[in-house]
């Protein structure tokens, strides 16, 4: 056993020296868009007193408008609407959903079914009142084609008149496939365009944010959404949720939130205001060590004789990381060696449990500062076919390295 952990720790060597020339290239991305993210606080005029919090309503809160307006910046969006009380990204796209269809509407994800917690939320399964379908609105979705790729000929067909909302996820979610970087976004983007100009295009942005130079609305998207404790939280943010895009759409989101009437003009900063706009700061960086932890994972499992999806040295549009272990005893054995290595938890033993929004039971590993903080590092996935974990986050590569280390020990004792 002395010699196998010995024999890991010697592959990751290699794996570190193989893969540089990509942490290089992450890199010089990862300028860009920081001095992308640095003209947005400086455009704003963001200054001490942007930082602290208000009570109450919230009424004349001008950190609040300060940060928002530098989301929207950042992203090239008119408007945006950025929240502490927004608990999730799925709550976000709650907001999203709900503020723009109305009864007779009929929402169209041309990428097969969405993310789990979002099924119950549509009405595709489960018995959820208040979900959409109970309010009258219809869905329809076109599975995409062997390999991942939109059926063009099939969505062309499902859009029409009752077409509201056209749906797209830019992440993989729990899909063994591509995840949907900004070039294929806008091929897309264009299609639906040129058959139904008055439809709202509304991306799942969790997860993508910070990984490539633009964003979603740079290629056409109507409105965005994600979580404050993934990507822009810059791994400090406690809480939160973002909606982004054109002012109209962000306020019919923002009257879901609070009230019709009322929209984004209420609502508090709390006390870690400073840490919304710090987060947002060190994003671009956090998210680029998370690149280049999921690229050593891609290569290190890939090494060891695992499937996973993307390749080390493929393009990449997330932080996702996808690794095939093939069965339950192998998904768990990674979770336990993850959490062995968490600053937080260490001590806990992750197992497969139900979760809200999920069919199947879903193990997890998150020994995080943050409940939930996927960009600090974590592993998850549902134990169903093809029994593969999702690798996400890494606040540094040195901190990704060692606990990919340890997850490898627990798989290979196997």
């Amino acid at each position: 056993m002395r010699k196998k952990i010995a024999d890991l720790e010697l592959l990751s060597d290699e794996v570190v020296r193989e893969v540089l020339p990509i942490y290089s290239a992450i890199d010089q991305k990862a300028l860009k868009i920081h001095a992308k993210v640095l003209d947005s606080f400086r455009s704003v005029r963001v200054s001490e007193f942007h930082l602290k919090d208000s009570t109450g309503y919230g009424y004349g809160d001008t950190g609040r408008e300060a940060l928002e307006n530098v989301y929207a910046s950042i992203f090239k969006t008119e408007a945006a609407l950025v929240r502490g009380q927004i608990v999730s990204g799925t709550h976000a796209i709650a907001l999203c959903l709900y503020g723009i269809l109305r009864p007779g509407d009929e929402l169209l994800s041309v990428q097969g079914e969405p993310y789990d917690t979002l099924a119950e939320m549509i009405g595709i399964r489960g018995k959820c009142h208040g979900s959409l379908k109970e309010m009258g609105v219809t869905y329809r979705q076109v599975d995409p084609l062997i390999g991942g790729g939109i059926d063009y000929a099939n969505v062309g067909q499902a859009l029409g008149a009752r077409t509201k909302m056209v749906m797209l996820q830019r992440s993989r979610g729990y899909q063994w496939g591509p995840s949907f970087d900004l070039e294929k976004l806008r091929e897309v983007i264009e299609f639906i365009r040129n058959r139904e100009p008055n439809v709202v295009i509304f991306v799942d942005n969790c997860y993508g944010e910070f990984v490539e130079e633009k964003e979603p609305v740079e290629v056409g998207a109507d409105l965005i959404a994600g979580s404050l404790i993934k990507n822009p939280g810059g791994g400090i943010a406690p809480t939160g949720g973002y909606v982004a895009g054109a002012a109209k759409f962000v306020e019919m989101a923002a009257n879901r939130w609070s009230a019709p009437g009322v929209g984004s003009e209420v609502g508090p900063s709390s006390g870690f205001q400073r840490l919304l706009f710090q987060g947002l700061f060190l994003a671009p960086h956090i998210v680029s060590e998370a690149l280049k932890g999921a690229v050593f994972a891609a290569r290190f499992f890939e090494r060891l004789g695992f499937e996973v999806s993307p390749r080390y040295n493929e393009k990449r549009s997330d932080i996702v990381q996808a690794i095939g272990l093939g069965t339950p005893e192998k998904m768990l054995a990674f979770c336990r060696g993850l959490q062995g290595t968490s600053p937080v938890d260490s001590h806990v033993r992750p197992v497969a449990s139900a979760m809200p929004g999920y069919d199947d039971p879903v193990v997890m590993a998150a020994g995080t500062f943050v409940q939930g903080a996927t960009l600090e590092l974590s592993a998850d996935g549902p134990l169903r076919p093809p029994y593969a974990i999702y690798f996400q986050g890494g606040l540094s590569k040195e901190y990704v390295r060692l606990a990919l280390l340890s997850a490898a020990r627990e798989v290979m004792r196997l």
